[in-house]
């Protein structure tokens, strides 16, 4: 395993549509997901999208067993390898709030993202995910599957004055970040 260098806003590697993985279960896909992993746990990441490591497939990682300490106040979203992700909106109310990434290092914004979605996709052997979510769930599974069509959270942001850095908005949660 091997902890991956995280692609930073600016990239235009970011802004590409990411590829559709066409096999599962290889020993190659393992090991991205294995590096995924050891990456996103390097950095307190909440999710990880094969882009930000400059792996241009539609891939994306997510959850843990434990609370993430750059998210605190947030339930746990369970430890998941989606490919191929679709998502579906499930209505039209959508909710507001904070989000970082770790391609936007040091911001926080008010991102608007659907309540409650479907997403459907792969694991990592080929088998069938279509799960119904809401709250933060449904927030992590939208924003790393920006990911996979060239958005970051920041180009979603309709209030500037709700968006900055997290040292100077929420310092007990940058201190976690610094860790």
């Amino acid at each position: 395993m091997t902890i991956r260098a995280i692609l930073k806003m600016g990239d235009t590697r970011l802004l590409r549509k990411a590829e559709p993985m066409q096999s599962f279960d290889s020993p190659e896909l393992h090991t991205l997901i294995a590096d995924m992993r050891e990456t996103m746990a390097a950095v307190n990441g909440a999710g990880l999208a094969a882009p930000q490591i400059g792996v241009n497939l539609q891939l994306v990682i997510f959850g843990g067993t434990a609370v993430n300490p750059r998210y605190p106040d947030r339930p746990v979203v369970p430890c998941t390898v989606l490919i191929n992700p679709v998502i579906t909106p499930l209505g039209t109310e959508e909710d507001l709030d904070w989000e970082g990434c770790l391609s936007v290092p040091g911001l926080r914004g008010v991102v608007p993202r659907w309540s409650r979605i479907r997403y459907t996709g792969f694991d990592e052997k080929g088998q069938v995910i279509d799960r119904t979510v809401d709250g933060f769930h449904a927030r992590v599974v939208q924003h790393e599957c920006d990911h996979l069509v060239g958005v970051l959270y920041p180009m979603r942001i309709r209030d500037y004055s709700r968006f900055g850095f997290t040292e100077v908005l929420f310092p007990e949660i940058s201190a976690a970040e610094d860790d």
